[in-house]
């Protein structure tokens, strides 16, 4: 049996000593695309900040494996070179900084973290020119200081096309839908569904049906105070549309 791209197992987690995950158990083989959906302050979005390494939650339980590796004991840039991505549901802006220098400094650290040669100038561009072209991005988007005066689409393209030229084994993202509007949506969904690959697993946190019309999951969560009640194939997103969550609160009480 090949080892899942992620395992957690009993996850438990706090923030100033308030308990907000109780219990998480998910495991995404690789390949696939798992949704968590739920409603606001369920969990959701501390799921992601714990599995990224923020260090303002406490983990009180549990284990988290990326390939069968522990990553509790990593920090944030180590979990990066491991292989994990989290694109933001707000992406903060960075004055001064130009996108086009964030994104060869964030590719040549991970390879330098990884014993790898840093990536020529010609290649850089060639590679960005290549991801910027599935994404709708042009050379005047790139040359402005990263995020700053991005509308939301943009914003999320910026990120998307930092997963797709970074190339982790786990993409996590984190309501990318938030702000768009459909156009920019289907944008930045057919950038995601172009990364989907064999060795690489996605987990999608979203309150709304409608992301996981364009970005289809093999396998939908429920998730209710600070862990998961439900699962599903993507017809479980439907049910959810049309019901809401009270049902599923009640299993988690």
């Amino acid at each position: 049996m090949t080892t899942p791209i992620l395992e957690i197992r009993n996850l438990h987690a706090r923030i100033e000593e308030r308990e907000i995950l109780k219990g998480v158990n998910l495991t995404i083989p690789a390949g696939q695309v798992h949704a968590i959906m739920g409603r606001n302050g369920s969990g959701k979005s501390t799921l992601s900040y714990v599995l990224a390494g923020k260090e303002d939650y406490e983990i009180t339980e549990g284990e988290i494996l990326l390939n069968g590796v522990d990553i509790l004991d990593m920090e944030p840039s180590e979990r990066a070179v491991a292989g994990i991505f989290l694109a933001f549901q707000y992406p903060i802006e960075i004055p001064g900084v130009a996108t086009m220098t964030f994104l060869k400094a964030a590719m040549n650290a991970q390879r330098k973290a990884r014993g790898e040669v840093e990536m020529t100038t010609p290649d850089f561009m060639r590679a960005v020119k290549e991801a910027g072209a599935q994404l709708n991005i042009d050379s005047d988007m790139l040359k402005r200081p990263l995020n700053v005066g991005f509308s939301g689409g943009e914003k999320k393209r910026a990120e998307i096309l930092q997963m797709a030229l970074l190339k982790p084994a786990l993409c996590v993202l984190d309501e990318t839908d938030s702000g768009l509007d459909i156009d920019a949506l289907q944008v930045v969904s057919r950038g995601v569904n172009a990364l989907r690959a064999e060795n690489r697993s996605m987990l999608v946190i979203t309150h709304y049906q409608r992301l996981l019309n364009h970005i289809v999951p093999d396998v939908v969560h429920v998730f209710s105070d600070g862990r998961i009640v439900e699962s599903g194939d993507k017809d479980l997103a439907l049910q959810l549309e049309a019901k809401g969550y009270a049902d599923f609160d009640a299993t988690a009480a």
